[in-house]
């Protein structure tokens, strides 16, 4: 199985941006981190970080010609802009689940829409990094449920 991480726009920039919201802890630990965690779970993955709504695009469109299995994806602020996200995660059709490290529902009005969720399995919001790791587990039953895959 393989999972495609992607993250938008300057969560490259964690332990810096805004540590009540995102806290302390930094882009290259969360990488380390997800990595554990797929190591340990058996599951290929890359992790993708662009501040570029165009090469987040082409990056999910990629990951139908190369068979990722899935994708989580956290959009950062595109998630309440970009109908291009969400037409590029409907057009491959590869099971999608939207992460959030901060609670979205108790911040500003305008981060309530979410435009890519319409096209997402599921969303995690508020659980902090370790909400990579709770939708990596997720996706993966739902991929293995979808390809009547039994442990």
């Amino acid at each position: 199985m393989k999972i495609l991480i992607i993250n938008g726009p300057n969560i490259n920039m964690l332990g810096i941006r805004e540590p009540a919201h995102y806290g302390k802890e930094t882009y290259e630990e969360l990488k380390k981190k997800i990595a554990r965690h797929c190591d340990a779970k058996g599951i290929e993955h890359e992790i993708y970080q662009s501040n570029h709504e165009g090469c987040l695009v082409d990056k999910i469109q990629e990951a139908y010609f190369e068979k990722v299995d899935g994708i989580v994806i956290n959009p950062g602020a595109y998630t309440h802009t970009s109908i291009a996200l969400l037409d590029a995660v409907k057009s491959v059709m590869i099971p999608t689940a939207e992460i959030h490290i901060s609670d979205v529902s108790k911040r500003e009005d305008f981060r309530q829409v979410s435009y890519i969720r319409q096209a997402c399995e599921f969303t995690v919001s508020g659980h902090g990094t370790d909400g990579y790791l709770e939708s990596i587990d997720k996706l993966a039953e739902i991929i293995k449920e979808k390809d009547g895959i039994k442990e």
